[in-house]
C-alpha cells in the first residue's frame, strides 16, 4: 500500500491527581476547551470531551504519526501548565478502543457524566470500564 489508513476512536479517561476535586463545574468548560485545544496542535480529532471535578473522559483520533502514550502525555502536560502549579493529572490513564458503530453511544456517555455519577464513583465506573473491554488489572494498583 502506499499510503496509511487509519480510523480508530479511542476513549480517554484519567484523573486528577489524587483524585481531588480540582476542576469546579465553571471551570470544567474552560478546561476542555482547552484540552481541544491542545489536541487541534496535535492534530488530534476530537470527537468529545467531558467529565467531572475529579476526572476527564475524551473520546479522540489520534493521526498516523502519533502514538497514544506521546498525545496523552502532551494532552497532560499543557493542561498542567495552564492550570497551574497547584494542579496534576494522576499518572496512568484508560484508553479504550471504540469501533465506529459506537462513537455516537460513547459521545452520549461523555457527555451525561453528571447524570451517570449520581448512581456511581469514579472508581466505580472505570473498574467497569476495565472490565467492559476485558483489561486485566490488579485492585492494588489501579489507583494507586
Amino acid at each position: 500500500m502506499s499510503h496509511t489508513y487509519i480510523e480508530m476512536a479511542a476513549h480517554l479517561v484519567f484523573s486528577t491527581k489524587e483524585r481531588r476535586k480540582l476542576i469546579s463545574k465553571t471551570m470544567q468548560p474552560r478546561m476542555w476547551a482547552y484540552l481541544a485545544g491542545i489536541c487541534k496542535k496535535q492534530r488530534i480529532f476530537v470527537h468529545e470531551i467531558g467529565g467531572m471535578d475529579d476526572h476527564v473522559h475524551m473520546l479522540i483520533q489520534l493521526p498516523s504519526a502519533l502514538s497514544l502514550a506521546d498525545a496523552v502525555l502532551a494532552i497532560k502536560i499543557g493542561s498542567s501548565q495552564w492550570m497551574g502549579k497547584d494542579f496534576a493529572w494522576q499518572r496512568g490513564f484508560g484508553a479504550f478502543a471504540v469501533s465506529a458503530s459506537n462513537v455516537a453511544a460513547v459521545v452520549r456517555y461523555i457527555r451525561n457524566q453528571e447524570a451517570h455519577h449520581k448512581k456511581m464513583t469514579f472508581e466505580e465506573e472505570f473498574i467497569a470500564l476495565l472490565k467492559k473491554h476485558g483489561v486485566k488489572y490488579d485492585p492494588r494498583y489501579v489507583f494507586g
